[in-house]
């Protein structure tokens, strides 16, 4: 391995670097293949839910069978395949087995209701849709009929479900996995095997590999497209950054989000090291598995500190094998950082951007909390971070400012994604002709790093998750004949991060209650939920100039308004 030079205390990864000496590693799927050639025996993923272990040499056999047996159904490159699914074994199998022949994998959040899922499939015409069968706590053969029903581009409905279980219609996942394995000792025997053989042959780097729904200016989410280049150029970056090397990486986000899939799963396998995978979140069992795999890696978003430091045996968890800590997804306070560090000899941060495929900075190992404080740290040669002027109408870029001026965070380089899905004029507003990528994100960067001063957009950010205003409000409109107008703002909440505080301007002589509010708010994912709700007379929600909602003025009552709740010992709950 090439001697590294650094920078600010930041390891400094170069584009020749990717492109030499990591040229085996540009393939999502090649990298597991490397690690399955060079340390077959070695564990690649660890499912805390069933206590199974998988080494590279099975993974890589999986999906390769899995992938076969999509050739069969159909599947050919750039078709879009949609999984609906918590983070089993079984979906990373399945996401891999895409990616080896071209398939584009688009997970979904396993909280999204049925307009949303519908919605999501929409926009990338997706050709097959994975979704659960029965579980404790709900049936979603339901979904599946409503998929069915309302999304007649989707030719291949698969259930993760026995076969007597199975939606009538739709393809056993549970079959589907036994006959691909099945063949497990002789797959070369199977039917598809040329074919599968010549659709692995023309994936490339640049191929899109995963679309992450991302939320943007323009309201509902957008599918992003990530290719193999962008993914594994972020994986460098992120494990050469913090040295992540071949430790145990504790893997607990939902795998819609680019944390989740880019930053915790593959940078873990890019660097040949093991995957501890929660199938959800869960605070307890976060800290359990900690424990008993010792694992040596974590990151989460503050909102999921908060909840494991609230627990009353927090301090009773054996943590001493975390080596390093790391979080992302808003600005932090001292005092969480202080907490943070407390966790591990090592801890850190960065800017990571769905657009970018994940981190994008990286603060240094072996700093005290005063000199992260308020820095979301440096880039790499790799991919160069500039602050510049909105991007001009022409759609070239906007000028470039000095150090210490505030403007536009943008990044250039193999990380910049390389599509919204269906969404032409949208790239086109947030990537240059020159390939800048305009993150939407304003600050500024000096001797301590980039410094975020705020968001040029309005997206709200509960517990980690992107949030629009306007698919908030699109749903209490529902309410017509009481809601004549609403806003949704984010509040600083202590434990998630931010909060949403709905403004309702209700129709004349209307009445609306907190519980009607409540009621309807059942239909939407839980963290799009509103925390609390202002009802406000008709024709009192405040507008700016163009006569829309203003958004600025609505905060500044939030505030007030969440600090009413605080005095009542409410709202950080």
């Amino acid at each position: 391995m090439a001697e590294r030079s650094f920078l600010n205390g930041v390891p400094q990864y170069t584009l020749e670097d990717f492109e030499h000496e990591f040229a085996d590693r540009h393939l999502l799927h090649g990298v597991v293949a490397r690690w399955a050639e060079q340390a077959p025996d070695r564990p690649a993923i660890i499912e805390v839910d069933t206590g199974k272990e998988y080494t590279y040499q099975q993974f890589d056999r999986i999906s390769t069978l899995l992938a076969v047996k999509l050739i069969e159904m159909g599947f050919k490159k750039g078709d879009f395949l949609a999984t609906f699914l918590p983070l089993l074994a079984e979906h990373i199998f399945l996401e891999y087995a895409c990616f080896k022949i071209g398939v584009i994998h688009a997970p979904l959040d396993i909280r999204l209701k049925a307009p949303d899922v519908i919605r999501s499939l929409d926009l990338i015409q997706a050709r097959g849709f994975v979704f659960p069968g029965k579980t404790p706590r709900s049936d979603f053969s339901a979904l599946g009929e409503a998929v069915r029903e309302n999304c007649p581009f989707v030719e291949h409905l698969v259930q993760l479900a026995p076969p007597e279980q199975t939606l009538s219609g739709a393809l056993s996942g549970v079959v589907l996995y036994d006959e691909a394995l099945r063949a497990m000792d002789n797959p070369v025997r199977l039917p598809a095997w040329k074919s599968y053989l010549e659709a692995t042959s023309q994936v490339g780097e640049t191929d899109g590999a995963q679309v992450i729904y991302t939320t943007g200016s323009t309201g509902l989410p957008k599918p992003a497209l990530l290719s193999h280049r962008n993914i594994t150029c972020q994986n460098m970056g992120l494990g050469g950054a913090f040295g992540m090397s071949e430790g145990r990486m504790l893997v607990n986000l939902p795998p819609s989000h680019v944390g989740c899939q880019a930053e915790q799963l593959m940078t873990t396998l890019f660097w040949g090291g093991t995957a501890v995978v929660l199938h959800m979140f869960d605070a307890v069992r976060t800290l359990k598995a900690i424990q008993d795999y010792r694992v040596e890696i974590f990151g989460q978003i503050p909102a999921m500190y908060a909840m494991q430091w609230r627990l009353p045996d927090y301090g009773q968890y054996d943590l001493s094998s975390l080596r390093l800590v790391l979080y992302g997804g808003q600005v932090v306070g001292r005092p969480f950082l202080e907490q943070l560090s407390r966790m591990a000899p090592n801890f850190g941060t960065g800017l990571g951007l769905t657009e970018m495929a994940g981190f994008a900075t990286y603060t240094p190992l072996g700093r005290t909390v005063d000199e992260i404080t308020g820095s979301v740290g440096y880039d790499m040669p790799v991919t160069p971070l500039s602050i510049r002027q909105p991007m001009n109408p022409d759609g070239t870029a906007g000028k470039e400012l000095p150090d210490g001026q505030t403007g536009e965070i943008c990044f250039t380089g193999p990380q910049v994604f390389i599509d919204y899905v269906g969404h032409k004029e949208a790239y086109k507003r947030t990537v240059s002709k020159e390939g800048v990528c305009y993150t939407g994100d304003v600050g500024y960067k000096d001797a301590r790093g980039l410094h975020l001063v705020g968001r040029s957009k309005l997206v709200i950010k509960p517990k980690g998750y992107q949030v629009h205003p306007s698919q908030i409000e699109d749903h209490f409109a529902q309410l017509k004949d009481k809601v004549a107008a609403c806003g949704a703002v984010g509040a600083p909440h202590e434990v998630f991060g931010e909060g949403v505080v709905l403004f309702v301007e209700t129709q004349p002589d209307a009445s609306l209650t907190r519980d009607e509010l409540e009621s309807h708010a059942k239909h939407i994912a839980s963290y799009m939920r509103p925390l609390h709700y202002v009802v406000v007379p008709t024709g009192t929600l405040p507008l700016n100039r163009a006569a829309k909602t203003d958004y600025v003025s609505l905060k500044a009552r939030a505030l007030v308004e969440i600090e009413k709740l605080r005095a009542q010992g409410g709202w950080d709950r």
